[in-house]
């Protein structure tokens, strides 16, 4: 009989897992150490931390819901240099 698995709590490694990520980075999702990224709830035992299956997918939802809200469109990569360029160059008097 797997407690775990009776009660829906997760591991730190199967958390992990699920979110394509390492421990370290579901860690510091769970102290809520990512800009733009609520804290995921976590049960604490001492030093160990058990997520609810259900309430890990409730967070996901909430996050995927505020990504959508809060994100920007990525720019275009490089496009702040080739700017900056421009106005370099616009300011620059042509030699006669």
């Amino acid at each position: 009989m797997d407690l775990l698995h009776d009660f829906g709590l997760l591991t730190l490694k199967q958390v992990a897992a699920l979110l394509h990520c390492s421990k370290a980075h579901v860690c510091k999702a769970m102290s809520g150490r990512i800009h733009g990224c609520p804290p995921i709830p976590a049960v604490s035992l001492g030093r160990r931390k058990l997520v609810r299956r259900e309430t890990l997918l409730t967070w996901i939802e909430r996050n995927e819901q505020a990504a959508d809200v809060i994100m920007p469109t990525s720019p275009k990569r490089g496009a702040g240099k080739r700017a900056q360029g421009a106005i370099e160059n616009a300011h620059t008097v042509p030699e006669r």
